[in-house]
């Protein structure tokens, strides 16, 4: 998640094929450096479908290519999202009971049978009542914002918004919010020593997956007991097949839905405000328009940022792609981040441009597996970035910010600024 990725051409150190496929899912060098955008160039450009072995990892296809990341997207029979949902350090593997059992990773038919359960709740016309909730939720961050002259914009702002929008829809009572914060960091990043709570960093996912699972597990009891219209009662009451959804595959839903919820509106968010702070001609223009302007910034904040960098698919045969045969069984890792710099894709990539429209971005993804929650996503930071800029006189770093140590999410954990915001 730099700010201004170096474009290829002016690379400072030479990139060859061991430093670009190692530094392409080393999550040091995500958290020292951001996105490994040299990296994912120099693959784009001579070897754009990478067999990798990098040291810590299971071997995996690097796919850097948009038009091939929407390939192996768009068919789901033939390439399958289990039985590798990511790439993760090894230890995550050493057991092949996975801690759990959701969308990302269930394939067709079942895949599209659970998430049907509550897709209809994700549309823009479902969300359009909401809007006036999601407002109220920004303003009051805003309005808290405001009495500060410095702040963690993380901590005070883009966690916030997020996982207050979430945990209403999903019934979680405001008091329990922080908590789950807390958890999602544990189960998005938990190769980050800040976040550890075990020896290794699938203990400390598999610790938090246990702790939301067990929340939820309460608080579906109750909804079984006593119906409400929220997202978790909708699910206690669900159908597959006329049975109910089986324990396992309901806490999993619900986990997804707080962390995905959560953490990929976040990153968005502080990663967005980060980018127009180190793009002041872009800040400035927004600044003017907030409301005119807002879409297509939002739409590039997405793809500049990238919340979410890298799914797999896992071919069902043997396949050949760009010249190189892909044998069945083995994981091809889809990089997002790399796809939405792709130059024969974009007209300058590595320039944020808050007008650039159409936008082909994957940030949301593509395909059956499209994010399901894009459109709240959509929603959460035209609100917050078109009332942000109304009430905005001056920003400015007023420190060092530090990212997570992952390569699955590109998150920045803490963002200083110095804020300056009408009452």
């Amino acid at each position: 998640m730099e700010a201004g990725p170096v474009p290829p051409e002016r690379e400072e150190q030479p990139m060859n094929r061991e430093t670009a496929t190692t530094q392409c899912i080393d999550p040091v060098h995500y958290a020292e450096r951001g996105y490994p955008h040299e990296a994912w160039a120099w693959l784009r450009r001579n070897e754009p479908v990478a067999w990798c072995e990098p040291p810590g990892f299971p071997p995996f296809w690097a796919i850097t290519k948009h038009d091939d990341v929407v390939f192996l997207s768009k068919q789901p029979h033939r390439f399958l999202n289990e039985p590798t949902m990511a790439i993760f350090p090894s230890e995550f593997y050493q057991s092949d009971d996975f801690p759990l059992r959701h969308l990302i990773n269930m394939d067709p038919p079942e895949h599209r049978s659970y998430r049907g359960l509550i897709s209809a709740q994700f549309t823009p016309r479902a969300l359009e009542p909401k809007r006036a909730a999601v407002e109220a939720i920004v303003d009051s961050i805003l309005d808290a914002a405001a009495e500060k002259q410095e702040l963690d914009f993380v901590r005070d702002v883009s966690a916030i918004m997020p996982i207050a929008v979430i945990a209403e829809m999903l019934g979680i009572p405001e008091p329990d919010r922080d908590q789950f914060f807390h958890w999602t960091n544990q189960t998005i990043a938990p190769e980050d020593p800040e976040y550890s709570q075990g020896a290794s960093a699938r203990e400390t996912s598999d610790a938090a997956i246990q702790a939301q699972s067990a929340y939820f597990m309460q608080m579906v009891a109750e909804r079984r007991a006593s119906t409400r219209d929220d997202l978790v009662g909708r699910l206690a009451a669900a159908r597959i097949d006329g049975e109910p959804i089986p324990d396992f595959e309901l806490l999993s839903y619900l986990v997804l839905l707080v962390v995905a919820g959560n953490e990929t509106t976040r990153n968005a968010a502080t990663g967005g405000l980060h980018a127009l702070i180190t793009h002041p001609e872009q800040l400035a223009a927004l600044r003017a328009d907030p409301i005119g302007r807002i879409r297509p910034a939002v739409e590039e904040i997405v793809r500049w940022v990238t919340p979410v960098n890298q799914f797999c698919r896992t071919s069902i045969e043997d396949v050949e792609l760009r010249g190189r045969k892909i044998r069945a069984g083995e994981a091809m890792c889809l990089f997002y981040a790399s796809a939405n710099r792709d130059e024969e894709i974009y007209d300058d990539p590595f320039a944020f441009r808050i007008d650039r429209w159409p936008n082909r971005h994957l940030g949301f993804g593509i395909g059956e597996h499209v994010c399901m929650g894009a459109h709240l996503a959509r929603l959460e930071l035209q609100i917050l970035f078109a009332k942000l800029f109304e009430r905005l006189e001056h920003v400015e770093p007023a420190g060092e910010l530090e990212r997570q140590r992952s390569s699955f999410v590109g998150g920045i954990k803490r963002m200083p600024v110095r804020l300056r915001l009408t009452p």
